[in-house]
């Protein structure tokens, strides 16, 4: 189970890369936990200095695994493992980056409102299929979203769940750049190195003030999951779920 997270470091720059390929980087909760303690430790040392999150060649992440939700569904019984995440990543003190090739679903897109740099390749896909599955946007993403698309385009894409290729994503302030899959991992290495080689206090006080205050993302993150642990309890969601594992397994 934790070769499914890989935590390493290259200098100042901690690398968390998800690598469950026969998921497609589906997210489990275990994978949750392993993301969070890299958050935190990282934060907590000094020696490192920016954060980067990277998938697989052709699956950044293909969302949270659905069997946790429907096991969810089922008895009722859902651990902090995704809160907590979520938690982290919101009061992150250090920049992070991010690289991405492939699909970016549901947590897969959500993570980059969060995100100080995304770059990603021209085949990359990002959707937020939550109410197509009976949920709701999750990870401040209903905050954090209509601010850098506009009401409308937010609409779209976390409410009818309209997919966004890799140019639609860069038009709406999404991601940072887009790059060619044999430069992306080099490129955001080089540049989370840039950054940590910065004044670490003068960039931690310039990003907070970029940032929305953490305070106001907590609160919608908390508020989000209120709804998304009722609607994970609904029939709809539950059937939801349901139909869309069946046509998987077909």
């Amino acid at each position: 189970m934790s070769d499914h997270i890989l935590v390493e470091r290259t200098g100042a720059v901690q690398i968390i890369r998800m690598n469950r390929p026969e998921k497609k980087n589906a997210l489990t909760r275990a994978m949750y936990t392993m993301m969070t303690e890299a958050i935190l430790d990282g934060d907590a040392d000094s020696s490192i200095r920016s954060h980067v999150f990277l998938g697989l060649p052709g699956a950044f992440s293909s969302g949270n695994d659905l069997q946790d939700f429907m096991a969810f569904a089922s008895t009722g019984k859902m651990g902090t493992e995704v809160f907590d995440f979520l938690i982290a990543l919101a009061g992150a003190k250090k920049p992070m980056l991010a690289g991405v090739d492939g699909l970016a679903i549901g947590i897969g897109t959500t993570i980059h409102f969060h995100c100080d740099l995304t770059f990603a390749t021209p085949q990359s896909f990002f959707k937020t299929p939550f109410v197509d599955l009976g949920l709701v946007p999750e990870a401040g993403s209903s905050l954090l979203a209509p601010a850098l698309m506009g009401h409308q385009k937010a609409f779209a894409f976390l409410a009818m769940g309209e997919g966004l290729d890799a140019a639609q994503a860069k038009e709406c302030g999404m991601i940072y750049k887009l790059v060619e899959a044999e430069e992306l991992e080099t490129t955001v290495l080089r540049v989370a190195a840039e950054i940590a080689a910065k004044p670490p206090e003068a960039m931690q006080i310039s990003r907070d003030l970029l940032r929305k205050p953490r305070e106001e993302v907590v609160e919608r993150i908390k508020l989000e999951a209120s709804h998304f642990t009722e609607r994970l309890q609904s029939d709809e969601a539950r059937n939801a779920l349901m139909a869309f594992l069946t046509r998987k397994k077909t």
